[in-house]
């Protein structure tokens, strides 16, 4: 029998957790829960894929065989045989199972993956047993088709998402770890609703912390509505018994390899998945690879691209991007300007000493939102800052005008930046640009910021920007710095339009 214990209190508490043996245990619960997921959202996968799959094929048959007389034979070969081999590379390729469903690339990568195979095994099929199948078709329903999975696999990611923002087909997480490595982890979960982790409660260390840290950790997850729910020892008996459908396991002294092989076996038994984080949690992608050395699996951390040639490429695609961005918006930033010009009096240009890559000072460019004396009257409100720790920002700050609240709930003040991108100052992707005073308190962490360069976007921006604390805007950035990629900027420069439309932490 494990015992619980209730949010901002000691870690073994007399609330009993009902034992899995129970018919009507949480676990039986959680397992319908699981199901009933996988009942919902699979099935809408597999419509879109037969639509895309199956229209694609229709269309270029017909398009390719409009005037054409075609044998049975051939109309089997390129309406049935081709599809049902197309459905069978899908699935081996593994792009049904449901940890690469609704989160991250490599389910995109899986599909197309898939479609090349498809494109393989159609050609090899061809020239082996000499079938005539028309060079058009293939041509035609492969690329046609791949866009079409790719696209209702996104809108059917689209809706999960919507579906979790409601709290509907979540799973449930029990986080066990350090303090300060659960708090954050619990905030990231309840921030990224779309993922569909809910954490139920919360396994800490008996003891051997600071208890001032403890009690403001405890105080605070007691205000999120998370429990703490046992100590790391228990864990994997209030998993069992709590029915949950994952268990996050963070680095610690105590989650060792024997801790971790328990645990497994115990999970065994049930529907729930493990996952345990790597102490080097922000070094992702392709820098990490398990290799065998001396016989055992460790992970090896591949040097991050700080210089060379895809730097070089970086800089160039960013300005030759910028360039070509700044001939297509140049009248809406002629209405800006003009439009800044009469709401306040001042320039329609707000320039600012910035710190770049290396510690260089450049001056950035934005359309002013403030009021001409803004940074005077600082001072008489450094009070009532409602940002971090280190950056000034107010929800209702006073010195914003009426054009400069509606520059800033969609980021068109940072048009201009456009401009520091072209004379490479700064890259369309990468950390904040931070001030001079900013840099001044930096830590050595924070300091790895400026060995990039500063982004018009970057993950801070996707992720909440001044909603953020400065411990996750550091880390954010930190992220970025470690792992960058042509992939990664893409990624983050599409999801900033959802960001900028939704406005999220624009103050």
């Amino acid at each position: 029998m494990t015992t619980v214990a209730p949010a901002g209190g000691h870690v073994t508490a007399p609330t009993t957790v009902v034992p899995p043996e129970d018919a009507s245990s949480p676990t039986r619960r959680g397992s319908r829960r699981k199901a009933h997921w996988a009942s919902r959202y699979l099935p809408r996968v597999v419509v879109g894929d037969a639509a895309a799959v199956l229209g694609a094929t229709a269309a270029a048959y017909a398009l390719r065989f409009a005037d054409e007389a075609t044998g049975p034979w051939l109309d089997v070969m390129l309406l049935l045989v081709v599809p049902a081999v197309w459905f069978s590379s899908l699935y081996a390729s593994r792009s049904y199972e449901g940890r690469f469903l609704g989160l991250g690339s490599e389910e995109y990568g899986r599909v197309a993956r898939a479609s090349i195979l498809t494109l393989a095994l159609v050609a090899s099929a061809s020239w082996a047993f000499e079938l005539q199948i028309a060079r058009g078709y293939v041509l035609a329903a492969l690329p046609a088709g791949t866009v079409l999975l790719l696209l209702f696999r996104y809108l059917n990611r689209q809706w999960l998402h919507r579906q979790r923002e409601r709290g509907q087909h979540t799973q449930t997480v029990l986080v066990a770890g350090h303090h300060e490595g659960v708090l954050a982890t619990v905030r990231q979960m309840q921030r990224a609703k779309y993922h569909g982790m809910v954490v139920t409660g919360v396994c800490l260390p008996a003891g051997g912390g600071r208890r001032g840290d403890e009690a403001r950790v405890l105080q605070q997850l007691h205000e999120m509505g998370v429990p703490v729910l046992g100590p790391l020892r228990d864990v994997a008996e209030i998993s069992a018994a709590l029915g949950v459908d994952a268990v996050a396991v963070l680095p610690t002294p105590e989650t060792d390899g024997a801790f971790l092989r328990r645990l497994g076996w115990v999970l065994e038994d049930t529907h729930a998945d493990l996952f345990v984080a790597p102490a080097v949690t922000e070094v992702v992608g392709p820098r990490v690879a398990i290799r065998p050395v001396c016989g055992l699996p460790l992970l090896h951390l591949e040097r991050p691209e700080l210089t060379g040639a895809r730097r070089l490429a970086k800089g160039t695609v960013d300005r030759a991007l910028a360039g070509v961005a700044l001939l297509v918006v140049a009248p809406v930033l002629l209405v800006l300007a003009v439009a800044v010009r009469l709401d306040s009096p001042g320039p329609a240009f707000f320039r600012q000493e910035r710190i770049g890559v290396g510690g260089r000072v450049f001056t950035m460019l934005k359309f002013r939102s403030m009021v001409v004396d803004a940074e005077t009257r600082l001072r008489e409100l450094s009070g009532s800052s409602q940002g971090n720790a280190v950056l000034f920002k107010m929800r209702q700050d006073p010195r914003v005008t009426r054009v400069g609240g509606f520059l800033r709930r969609l980021s068109l003040d940072e048009l201009p930046q456009l401009v520091n991108v072209v004379l490479g100052d700064m890259s369309l992707v990468g950390p904040r640009p931070p001030l001079a005073r900013e840099v001044d308190v930096y830590g050595d962490d924070a300091l790895r910021r400026l060995l990039v360069k500063p982004g018009l976007t970057g993950l801070w921006q996707i992720s909440g920007r001044s909603d953020l604390d400065w411990d996750e805007s550091v880390r954010l950035d930190l992220r970025y710095v470690e792992n960058w990629s042509f992939a990664f900027d893409f990624m983050i420069m599409w999801k900033t339009l959802g960001a900028v439309l939704r406005s999220r932490g624009a103050y």
